[in-house]
């Protein structure tokens, strides 16, 4: 069987055949899809998606209902349907959604999370474990603070670099070590990190686009409940427009034994597990950051201290 244009976009977490999609659309997440597809549409151009400039000025930024229709080819109703969070994202016009919003990674995997959520069965999942593999990483990263991430950004392993940068995950409970509650609910963290609101959205951005892919999950449920209820902002965050999320990028940090640190970190997905992630922290080479680092790991340096992981 040959697949259809939309199902060469899906990845594979999220292909099904087309009676299984088709029944997976829930009510309560159209009003989300809708917003995310008129924040889309704002930020294009008639120049960015080959259109005619008319001359004639907008009242709104952004690209008008009737040409995004007419770019996918159906009626300006429609379309206004699918704003308007009254209908589903027909199977058919989805990779013509991708392709004519120019979607990036992130935007195109929570525009799909969207559109299949609903029909979701919530099932005890079995608890992570770091796989091996990223285990014997962990122990080569001598000089690079790294951590494994697992499912709604749980704290699955870390090097003893990442430790002494951030905080011993050891003294955390277990069931508590999450990046994103310790990030909203340690004041340590508010001190440590000089651009905690960039981290903060990132990690409510994050967390969105798992509760796309995973509506009704149990875990995940309970940890935006918490989290709404510990910090104002998070609150604020979690109900406004959506956000994509980030896999790479710059934090800014000020260590009480190094000082002002610049680390640019980076996401890796684990290919055996893709619901893990090696999170790594690097600096310039000859750079303070890079220095610090460095003083940091001798500092924290042990005859052998292996990567520590939830299961230790």
């Amino acid at each position: 069987m040959i697949a259809e244009p939309w199902e060469k976009i899906l990845p594979l977490n999220f292909r099904m055949n087309a009676a299984t999609l088709a029944t997976m659309y829930s009510k309560e997440h159209l009003p989300e899809l809708g917003e995310f597809l008129k924040e889309c549409r704002a930020q294009l151009s008639p120049r960015t998606v080959g259109l005619p400039e008319t001359g004639s000025s907008r009242r709104l930024p952004g690209l008008r209902r009737e040409e995004v229709a007419r770019l996918l080819g159906i009626s300006t109703h429609a379309y206004a349907r699918l704003e308007q969070g009254r209908a589903p994202v027909p199977r058919s016009v989805l990779a013509a959604l991708v392709r004519v919003l120019h979607l990036d990674d992130d935007q195109r995997e929570h525009l799909l999370g969207l559109a299949a959520s609903g029909g979701y069965e919530p099932r005890r999942r079995p608890v992570q474990k770091v796989h091996p593999q990223l285990r014997r990483v962990l122990d080569e990263l001598t000089t690079t603070p790294a951590l494994v991430l697992g499912r709604q950004l749980d704290i699955l392993a870390w090097n003893p670099l990442a430790a002494a940068l951030l905080t011993d995950f050891a003294l955390v409970p277990e069931k508590k070590r999450n990046y994103a509650r310790l990030l909203f609910t340690d004041p340590a963290y508010r001190d440590l990190y000089l651009d905690w609101r960039t981290n903060a959205r990132i990690c409510v951005a994050h967390l969105r686009m798992e509760a796309a892919r995973r509506p009704g999950d149990p875990g995940l449920t309970a940890l935006v409940g918490e989290l709404s209820v510990a910090d104002a902002e998070f609150r604020q965050w979690w109900a406004g427009r959506p956000m994509t999320g980030l896999r790479m990028g710059t934090k800014r940090l000020r260590h009480p034994l190094v000082g002002d640190l610049t680390l640019d970190w980076d996401s890796l997905t684990c290919t055996a597990d893709p619901e893990q992630k090696l999170v790594i922290s690097t600096a310039d080479p000859g750079s303070p950051s890079h220095d610090g680092l460095l003083f940091l790991a001798s500092w924290n340096a042990a005859p052998h201290t292996p990567a520590r992981d939830a299961a230790a």
